[in-house]
């Protein structure tokens, strides 16, 4: 059975940082393409970043530069490390997994993650 538990969130100031958590059981960081995607209130879910087997990463326009995703293969953990956060970063960040070798488009179609967390608030104020 897999299980993903974010942890990381939480309130900061604009331009201040956070590094959100993903702790997975049941299944190997390094083995299929993993991604962070977020909800805002009234929005949809949007791709964050993604990471696939060979460490490829890619992000959405909004946050390059900003954003980097990570794994940490011994503790089975996939990580976002958040700088120079922005007000309109306020989400429900999530962690995703999937059952494909390579994230290729996948930031534009999180339905093809079949293992989700519960979700971690981040709040940025300006």
């Amino acid at each position: 059975q897999v299980q993903l538990v974010e942890s990381g969130g939480g309130s900061v100031q604009a331009g201040g940082s956070l590094r959100l958590s993903c702790a997975a059981s049941g299944y190997t960081v390094n083995r299929y393409c993993m991604g962070w995607f977020r909800q805002a209130p009234g929005k949809e879910r949007e791709g964050v970043a993604t990471i696939d087997r060979d460490g490829s990463t890619g992000y959405a326009d909004s946050v390059k530069g900003r954003f980097t995703i990570s794994q940490d293969n011994v503790k089975n953990t996939l990580y976002l490390q958040m700088n120079t956060l922005k007000p309109e970063d306020t989400a429900m960040y999530y962690c995703a997994a999937g059952t494909f070798l390579y994230c290729s488009g996948s930031l534009s179609t999180s339905a093809k993650f079949p293992y989700w967390g519960q979700g971690t608030q981040v709040t940025v104020s300006s």
